[in-house]
């Protein structure tokens, strides 16, 4: 069976995919940055799936990571789902919030990727890496300066670095979600009439579930999707490309 590595497992798009790929018997090693979390969620996944805590955005917890990857099988494949949120207009974001969201977001995905396509050049082999972006990476929306420009620049990485490494047949693509219901966007969602705008938003008329994104993360990660890479995947309802009226 594949192993995936799949970090940000225990956020609302994490957990869908960790039992999507859990029910086929997938080898998972599972990442995040609340060990007792992270635990809670390998005890209630078939397969006893690895665990490693750590805060991805830093060296010293990718390289912890790459530390217990070294004695776990091969990968076929890594989502990395780790990210956060902030909605403020540039001239109330602070500098230290602003440097917060671009390390959640793009330094773990930096680090992430370095760490996966190190292993993978080492042993020329191929495989499989799904980053996560966000429709506010090309829409542009009112109060996303400091997630947009982390988004983008993940998109700009997912590009360079299939790129580079096509040769040996490691795929990086990304999926950019539109609005989708986890406990990250919880406060945007709190109310009926908050939810009935966000869904009007959206084309397809709805809010999107975690497992909209797992299926399509799944999908990237799998032979199915062999001849896709440097590909950014809207799953979104429509909101990026779509206007109905």
């Amino acid at each position: 069976m594949p192993h995936i590595l799949i970090t940000g497992a225990t956020g609302g798009i994490g957990r869908a995919l960790t039992r999507r790929l859990a029910a086929t018997g997938t080898i998972l090693t599972l990442a995040a940055r609340d060990g007792d979390r992270l635990e809670s969620l390998a005890g209630e996944t078939p397969g006893q799936p690895a665990t490693v805590p750590g805060d991805l955005s830093t060296e010293a917890g990718a390289g912890h990571l790459a530390e217990a990857l070294a004695s776990r099988p091969p990968l076929d494949g890594c989502a990395h789902l780790v990210g956060s949120l902030l909605l403020k207009p540039a001239h109330r974001t602070e500098f230290a919030q602003w440097r917060a969201i671009q390390g959640a977001n793009l330094d773990s995905a930096f680090l992430v990727l370095r760490l996966v396509a190190t292993r993978h050049q080492a042993e020329r082999r191929p495989g499989s890496i799904v980053l996560m972006s966000s429709v506010a990476a090309t829409l542009g929306l009112a109060n996303h300066e400091a997630i947009a420009a982390a988004k983008a620049g993940i998109e700009g990485l997912v590009r360079a670095a299939a790129a580079t490494y096509a040769n040996i047949g490691l795929r990086i693509n990304a999926v950019a979600p539109g609005l989708t219901k986890t406990p990250l966007t919880a406060g945007l969602l709190g109310s009926e009439a908050g939810r009935a705008a966000s869904a009007a938003m959206h084309p397809l008329g709805r809010i999107g579930m975690a497992e909209d994104q797992a299926a399509a993360i799944a999908m990237l990660l799998s032979p199915e999707a062999g001849w896709i890479t440097g590909q950014v995947l809207g799953v979104d309802g429509g909101l990026g490309r779509l206007r109905t009226r």
